[in-house]
């Protein structure tokens, strides 16, 4: 997924979190991929059926308007996308004698699990949030001596990218055999084994472009300390830690997670920090950075920039106003909620086109191939990045 994607996504996330109903009428539902579109329009009908017992007459009008709304919608799909369907739909009226049916569709970055339906006063935005909520990606191994499996983590969701057979205990020694000669083909089937896993592992961070922070593993017994130790591994990849878990299969990858917590909160905050610090040292100095808007993008315009930085809760806008007194019109470029009022000449101002020009920094910075890293607004690197810098800034390559 594109940075750009995902920034998309997280503005999405952050209106609809704004959003609040005047009693439970707003509808959040998910639908995984593989689900029948015509059991889901079944599913809503009998909740249109049973919203009908509804005692406050404009909450039940809302709700059935807004399922029927869902209805038309998910019509228009003949069967569920790869990654399924997320919709959310109500009436997003600040005004309460005034009705505003929306809807709000997503496309998840990641497949989705489950099938849900709820109606509340707020919008139902976890499971959409925790996909694009972590900045990193790691691989995860859980084995021991018969079997492993290997997968992804992002956020919280695990994606499942092989399972392996061990024929270490396939081997079975017959008569005539000398046990050294015994022992030797059971060395060579292990090693050839550890081959196999790295060989996964391998292809997930040549895949990712090696953009995946690290690796983890677990598993009952020795095998997994003796695979972190067997050299099979790409000299790039790193092995974060090495943990016991009781399972080889998806719940000894949900355990790894539990287990490794700690780890990798520690990783996020080490990242976070490790481009901060970067960042700063070059500023300094005077050397391979630079920061505010005008800046940043000039320089991802020339292609400077590998590594654009911009804080998670940084808003700015190319705000188009025109001047009521005397016609004309002008641009502005403007941080946070605040709004140029008047003009110039004290005349008043009409806002004809709003720009969102962070989601263009984070589009172009995709386009020239440059790194694009989110920080926290909760973290104190983050909070200086923003009061210090205008919360967006990049890391160059070179300088004109």
């Amino acid at each position: 997924m594109s940075m750009k994607k995902e920034y998309d996504i997280i503005k999405e996330i952050k209106l609809l979190k704004s959003v609040r109903g005047y009693g439970t009428e707003l509808i959040s539902i998910y639908v995984p991929s593989g689900y029948q579109i015509s059991e889901e329009i079944a599913k809503l009908r009998q909740e249109h059926s049973e919203s009908g017992n509804i005692k406050s007459k404009s909450t039940r009008t809302n709700v059935q308007s807004a399922i029927d709304k869902i209805i038309q919608y998910l019509r228009l799909y003949r069967e569920t996308p790869k990654n399924g369907i997320v919709v959310f739909c109500g009436n997003v009226s600040k005004n309460s004698g005034k009705i505003d049916i929306e809807l709000f569709s997503i496309d998840p970055p990641l497949p989705l699990k489950v099938n849900i339906y709820r109606c509340d006063s707020t919008f139902l935005l976890g499971p959409i949030e925790e996909m694009v909520g972590s900045k990193d990606m790691y691989a995860l191994v859980v084995m021991d001596g018969r079997e492993a499996t290997i997968a992804t983590l992002k956020g919280s969701h695990i994606q499942v990218i092989k399972k392996l057979n061990s024929m270490v205990h396939a081997k079975v020694r017959k008569g005539g055999q000398s046990a050294a000669r015994y022992e030797r083909v059971i060395e060579e089937s292990i090693g050839q084994y550890y081959t196999r896993v790295s060989e996964v592992v391998n292809a997930t961070f040549l895949q990712n472009q090696f953009k995946l922070k690290g690796l983890i593993v677990g598993g009952p017994g020795p095998t997994k300390e003796n695979f972190a130790k067997s050299n099979t591994l790409n000299y790039q990849v790193k092995i974060l830690g090495v943990y016991d878990t009781g399972y080889t299969d998806e719940y000894g990858l949900n355990e790894l997670v539990t287990k490794a917590a700690d780890l990798l909160e520690e990783q996020e905050a080490f990242q976070e920090r490790k481009v901060i610090e970067r960042f700063k040292q070059e500023i300094a100095r005077g050397g391979l950075a630079t920061y505010g808007y005008a800046n940043t993008r000039k320089a991802l315009e020339n292609n400077q920039a590998s590594t654009l930085i911009v804080n998670d809760e940084l808003e700015i806008h190319n705000v188009k106003y025109k001047c009521s007194t005397c016609n004309q019109t002008f641009e502005k470029i403007e941080t946070g909620e605040q709004r140029q009022a008047k003009h110039d000449d004290n005349g008043n101002l009409e806002v004809v086109s709003e720009q969102d020009v962070v989601g263009e920094l984070i589009e172009m910075a995709d386009k020239n191939g440059a790194e694009t890293v989110f920080v926290s607004s909760e973290s104190s690197y983050g909070k200086e990045f923003l009061l210090g810098f205008g919360g967006v800034g990049a890391i160059l390559r070179y300088k004109l």
